[in-house]
């Protein structure tokens, strides 16, 4: 059953997917009918689920359920990552590349494919100031508070130059 994302518990469940490129608005459309659709009728063993998405700066889809009743299933995730792949062969998008880092610049996102990481941090293009998006969140309440982190503040801390303290 569709909530308004607004309405998801904190305490919620999400699950963040990042696209391999940023979607334009006909992709939106088509991805956020799908994602209705899915939400709309979203069943965990038989009961509906309260669930919504959002889709956020033409890059991330993220689904959200109001596990407080029921938790999602694997089977019923399982229908959600079907959706998500079908949408991708059909739009050729992939929502399901993990070598690619996400970060915000302003009001922009910008990606950095891990295997570049070193070279794009040698070159200024990141910092362990610079924003990236943690897409291991668990909940709604995380989302908020933690999705956007300094690098420095992540896995990404070995990337950067270790300094010594000298007393």
């Amino acid at each position: 059953m569709f909530i308004p994302f607004e309405k998801i518990n904190d305490r919620g469940r999400v699950w963040v997917y990042q696209a391999n490129r940023k979607f334009n608005s006909e992709e939106a459309r088509i991805i956020s009918e799908a994602l209705l659709t899915f939400t709309e009728s979203w069943l965990v063993h038989g009961s509906p689920m309260q669930a919504s998405f959002d889709l956020r700066y033409e890059q991330f889809v993220l689904l959200a359920a109001d596990e407080h009743a029921k938790a999602a299933s694997g089977c019923s995730i399982d229908d959600w990552v079907r959706t998500l792949k079908r949408l991708g062969a059909e739009l050729g998008i992939s929502f399901f590349e993990r070598s690619i880092v996400a970060f915000m610049k302003g009001e922009n996102v910008f990606t950095v494919g891990s295997s570049d990481l070193k070279e794009k941090l040698n070159e200024g293009i990141w910092n362990q100031d610079s924003l990236m998006f943690n897409n291991l969140v668990g909940s709604k309440g995380d989302l908020n508070r933690f999705w956007l982190v300094p690098a420095g503040s992540t896995w990404l801390k070995r990337y950067l130059p270790h300094q010594t303290v000298v007393s």
